[in-house]
């Protein structure tokens, strides 16, 4: 039966790589045919031109979109080998990490959310061929963007075994190019001393919060010592500067702060806002730690990623590369426990993520968004809503346990 098994794995990988390899090929000619400009890696580039210079990095304006650095400085010296390759073949290399580094997003994606067994070659392959066309996918490898890269460094972490030594430094380093990463480290502190509490003892938590930290301050100081005048300019005055980032209420911000913003028509929900991302940072890390404690790890994950999706001043679309694992841990939860409102949620999801629903509404030049009706403002708010859905169930998970 074992050499039956393995002849018939034999076979089914081939196939699953061949699967994936069109669709990555179909995928890669349909980006080309639609001329993408990977603007973002653009931004990147400039921004480790600048470093090389000397340059003033928060000055710089670049691209046909006068686009700024939003990044920390940490970011821009990752950058900085960019400079050294042709514009045509940076494009090329940006595309072809970004499609690995899908690959390795859905493996460490199906190894969190289920058995290993579901983490086969064949199923990695398989799933891969089909997530390179969901939305937030899509627009990454479109812009040439970095978040398949920062999940994978959280993820990678996350799914470690408990109380690896390691766990926490991709949190830390991930922090370091993009703050949104930051909140993964409070999650496991607050996880840690809710573990403390229960047990009368520290939790390895509590340690991967500190290496977590421990890494971000070392990155972010390696970059001070590089860059002073930029990382004085960044931590004392542009990190507080949300407009730097873009229009709140773009079509593609799916934060909570974007679906006010249209829903309000203002550009600015100000205190709105900040009550309403407090309450949800509160419930979404709640519902997360609850989680957690209850041995949930992928869910825990997840619902900490959905709330620092929601809770940031400006989440695009592209962000939400985080649809992945959410998608497949309904889907594996379906498959074991079954039930119609399972599957018809895995379903939903993925309809969400893969529909670019989002992009049927007014957008672009002349701010359009702040005369959406009802139905094109639900429309653009699908991620939002998905998101917090995902969090909710989460909350009558918890309500369960608590009067079981």
């Amino acid at each position: 039966m074992t050499v039956i098994a393995f002849a018939a794995a034999r076979r089914r990988v081939p196939l699953a790589a061949g699967a994936c390899l069109l669709s990555f090929t179909a995928f890669w000619l349909a980006q080309r045919a639609a001329d993408v400009s990977m603007i973002d890696l653009m931004v990147y580039r400039a921004e480790g031109e600048t470093v090389r210079a000397g340059g003033d990095l928060y000055a710089l304006r670049t691209t046909e979109a006068h686009l700024p650095t939003t990044y920390p400085p940490f970011a821009a010296l990752l950058f900085t080998p960019l400079t050294l390759l042709d514009i045509p073949d940076m494009r090329a290399l940006a595309t072809l990490g970004n499609l690995l580094l899908l690959v390795v997003f859905v493996s460490l994606s199906l190894r969190f959310v289920g058995e290993a067994r579901h983490a086969r070659v064949e199923n990695v392959l398989w799933v891969s061929a089909l997530a390179v066309w969901c939305e937030p996918v899509w627009t990454t490898l479109r812009y040439g963007q970095v978040n398949l890269l920062l999940a994978v460094l959280v993820l990678g972490d996350l799914s470690r075994r408990p109380g690896h030594r390691w766990t926490g430094l991709g949190i830390g380093v991930a922090a370091a190019i993009k703050l949104t990463p930051a909140l993964f480290a409070v999650f496991l502190l607050l996880t840690g001393g809710a573990e403390a509490l229960r047990r009368g003892v520290w939790r390895p938590a509590v340690r991967h919060a500190c290496v977590a930290a421990a890494s971000f301050a070392g990155a972010t100081l390696l970059a001070a010592a590089v860059l002073p005048y930029d990382s004085w300019r960044f931590w004392t005055r542009m990190v507080f500067d949300a407009g730097r980032v873009g229009l709140a209420e773009d079509t593609a911000n799916q934060s909570l702060r974007g679906v006010l913003a249209r829903l309000l028509h203002t550009p600015e929900p100000g205190a709105r806002w900040a009550a309403a991302a407090t309450a949800c940072c509160a419930l979404g890390l709640a519902v997360a730690v609850a989680a957690a404690l209850r041995g949930e790890r992928a869910r825990a994950a997840l619902c900490c990623a959905a709330t620092a999706l929601l809770v940031s001043p400006v989440s695009w679309s592209h962000h939400w590369v985080w649809c992945v694992p959410m998608v497949l841990l309904l889907g594996a939860e379906a498959a074991r426990r079954g039930g119609r409102a399972r599957w018809a949620a895995t379903a939903a999801a993925s309809l969400v993520f893969c529909s670019y629903a989002l992009w049927w509404v007014p957008h672009g030049p002349g701010r359009l968004e702040l005369g959406q009706n009802y139905g094109q403002m639900t429309l653009s708010a699908l991620y939002v809503v998905t998101a917090l859905g995902f969090l909710l169930v989460g909350v009558t998970r918890w309500r369960t346990s608590r009067t079981a």
